[in-house]
């Protein structure tokens, strides 16, 4: 019997959907067969009639290296003496007989664009010197530490500008890496989030259309660079959350699309295939392969990225088959639920919490409750959710006249209605500065002069809020045009003092949320934020509490002033008596200084701060210690021992992971369906929802929507 490189148990697992290191196998891989040094290639393509492996080293000619179908729907070749560095496609005649040169799904590396052959490449030899990092990860709840991301899209941070014969000016991952974290380091960001690094074929796609699931863009370098670039943040002390893109691939012919002459990848489906505002295909999560594949693309960049976290792009266009479609297929239960996309997030995020202290968040604008809930609660799983809503509304708000802003004022205190009920993160995107929407400083409504003071006291409401942070590049310093993919960012503005300023100011905030643990220890619990006075819309102020669950201690007061005159006096309630200490202001010529709190009843609490704002001014105050209760003590006590238990509780969340039965084992595993041998040698169309039966109810759940049909 032969024996193959792709197993049994590999094809046995693969076809199951839980496969969780396919990218070990699929691709290409530099082995040695029988003392032979070479590269064996692994190709899905079940329609295909025939396959061969074309390359730099056969000068690019078809059929010489000729792929075996070992099965129905597995291809496999060994060529002896290819090595690191060899470009190469795999030329496949589809089902009609047309011939069709593709790019290889699971490559490792590719081709600079416009070229677009795929490129064998040696993920081992890279040394790894971020151990440290790694073993204190495993320790951690991210929902417990700082999270202040700068969102940075790499080719357009800062070009080479020494490079005068080269269009792009892209700066390398090595030279990126020393660059962008002296800066991030500096600034007090913990984190960066890097926008299109899963390579893809059109610059103005930004990276969300992507051809390679498995391969860093060439345009910054080689595989080993973008590994150099990880581990010289880890080793600086800055997570990495990369951009990754699960709902949907581009139309490129050497790309996923009809791949083998069928829909492979995508849904058969056309109601379901498409969409049309993007021009893109959407994969079939129905299939357990393609599960596997975007599964097995996650793991790969946590395991052998080493990267932190991924944000994944366009969860909304994946909950809802109406997404984006005049016409839409309902799912069996009649509502626009795409119930494969709740299945696949939920057994996704919990295998990858279960096995990498990795997580995942979402970038998602539907109204769908729990997604950051845990699967077995019929949650989505995700560890953050951004937060679209006080995005938008506050954007709104700056927008206003300061005149009319009394109006607004709502769109301030409304996203406090559900800003406990997922684990947020506030986001500043590059979706926000494009396209007509003006970069966050021209957002600030008045003059030229007023947009300083007034973006300075829209980041101190948002660093007061609670929630994770995100802000994207250019705008910590009021860039002031609006992002350009190929251009770079407007740093000779930093030499501007209101510029100066605003950069200064941003610090300043990311150093007070990284060491006051009140501003970052917040998911979930309602008992750390309190208004002080919600409601004073006539003068354009917002005045709050950032506390822990149980005391003030450690606890910050917020005054925020929106208008562009003085406002004095401020009279504020504060908790507590003693020495209120002044611990920041959005000006930067005055110094510390405290105010002793009068024992006088103000906004319903016990005790009253005096105060006076300048204009656009925001001031954040230190509240005394005191000495803790027995009663508070124990209050601690019980929130941190509920804190574990909620991420012991996530981490081993296993209800949603495919039970699959061991090779060879009779009959299927309890709750497990059995696949007959033709459905799982040809899946047309999606599958129907999964269903569970609750024998003691009696009663059917849907699997997959957060609704009960009885």
């Amino acid at each position: 019997m032969v024996k193959r490189f792709f197993t049994d148990l590999d094809r046995y697992y693969f076809h199951h959907g839980v496969h969780y290191e396919l990218y070990n196998k699929m691709g290409a891989h530099i082995v040695e067969e029988n003392g032979v040094r070479g590269v064996h290639f692994v190709l899905w393509a079940p329609s295909a009639r025939a396959v061969c492996v074309v390359s730099d080293g056969n000068g690019w000619t078809p059929w010489r290296d000729v792929m075996e179908k070992v099965d129905d729907c597995i291809w496999e070749l060994f060529v002896p003496g290819m090595c690191e560095g060899v470009k190469y496609k795999y030329l496949i005649v589809r089902a009609d007989g047309s011939e069709v040169m593709k790019a290889d799904p699971y490559a490792y590396a590719s081709e600079l664009r416009p070229a677009n052959a795929s490129v064998v490449a040696d993920l081992a030899k890279y040394k790894w010197g971020d151990e440290e990092w790694l073993a204190q990860k495993k320790q951690e709840n991210f929902l417990e530490k700082p999270m202040a991301v700068y969102e940075v899209h790499l080719g357009s941070w800062k070009k080479d500008w020494e490079k005068w014969w080269d269009e792009d000016k892209f700066l390398d991952y090595r030279r990126l890496a020393h660059e962008l974290c002296e800066y991030v380091k500096w600034m007090g960001y913990t984190h960066i989030e890097v926008m299109g690094i899963c390579e893809y074929p059109f610059d103005g796609s930004w990276g969300y259309q992507v051809t390679g699931y498995f391969s860093p863009t060439a345009r910054y370098g080689k595989p080993e660079d973008f590994m150099y670039f990880v581990d010289y943040m880890h080793k600086n002390g800055i997570g990495v959350i990369l951009d990754w893109v699960p709902a949907h691939f581009p139309r490129d012919e050497f790309g996923l699309d009809w791949f083998d002459g069928t829909p492979l990848y995508e849904y058969a489906d056309p109601l379901r295939a498409d969409y049309p505002q993007w021009g893109t295909k959407a994969f079939d999560l129905g299939k357990p392969e393609v599960s596997n594949f975007l599964i097995a693309s996650a793991f790969f960049w946590v395991n052998v990225y080493h990267v932190d976290a991924l944000r994944a792009d366009a969860v909304a266009a994946m909950l809802y088959n109406s997404f984006g479609r005049e016409k839409w297929r309902p799912n069996k239960y009649g509502t626009d639920f795409n119930m494969e996309s709740f299945e696949f997030f939920r057994h996704l995020n919990t295998v990858l919490r279960q096995r990498t202290p990795a997580f995942i968040i979402a970038e998602d604008s539907s109204i769908v409750s729990g997604v950051t809930a845990p699967a077995k609660d019929e949650g989505l799983g995700f560890g953050l959710k951004w937060d679209m809503g006080w995005m938008n509304d506050t954007i709104r708000y700056y927008n206003e006249d300061p005149v009319f802003r009394r109006y607004k004022h709502y769109l301030m205190t409304n996203t406090f209605d559900y800003v406990f009920l997922e684990n947020y993160i506030l986001v500043l995107s590059h979706d926000e500065v494009v396209h007509g929407k003006g970069s966050m400083f021209n957002k600030m409504a008045g003059s030229h002069q007023d947009k300083f003071g007034a973006l300075k006291t829209a980041y101190t409401m948002m660093m007061g809020h609670p929630g994770k942070k995100l802000l994207f590049m250019g705008q910590d310093f009021g860039q002031e045009a609006e992002w350009d993919y190929k251009g770079s960012l407007q740093w000779q503005l930093c030499d501007d003092p209101g510029h100066r300023d605003i950069l200064e100011c941003y610090r300043k905030l990311l150093h007070l949320y990284t060491s006051h643990a009140v501003l970052y220890n917040d998911a979930g619990k309602e008992n750390v934020f309190e208004w002080i006075n919600n409601a004073d819309y006539m003068r354009n102020i917002f005045s709050f509490i950032r506390r822990n669950p149980w005391n003030y201690n450690d606890a910050l007061v917020f005054v925020c002033n929106f208008a562009p005159v003085f406002r004095d006096p401020i009279e504020i309630g504060v908790p507590v008596s003693g020495e209120y200490v002044k611990v920041f202001s959005t000006y930067a010529d005055e110094g510390e200084y405290s105010i002793e709190a009068a024992e006088e009843e103000c906004d319903g609490r016990p005790y009253r701060l005096v105060i006076k704002l300048r204009p656009y001014e925001s001031l954040i105050f230190a509240v005394p210690y005191h000495e803790s209760t027995a009663e508070e003590m124990e209050a601690e006590r019980k929130a941190r021992a509920r804190a574990r238990k909620e991420h012991e509780d996530a981490i081993s969340d296993n209800k949603h992971v495919p039970k699959v039965p061991a090779p060879g084992q009779v009959g299927p595993v309890k709750g497990v369906k059995e696949k007959s041998a033709k459905t799982s040698a040809k899946i047309k169309i999606a599958k129907a929802v999964k269903t569970r039966r609750c024998r003691r109810a009696g009663r059917t759940r849907i699997i997959g929507a957060y609704m009960r049909v009885f």
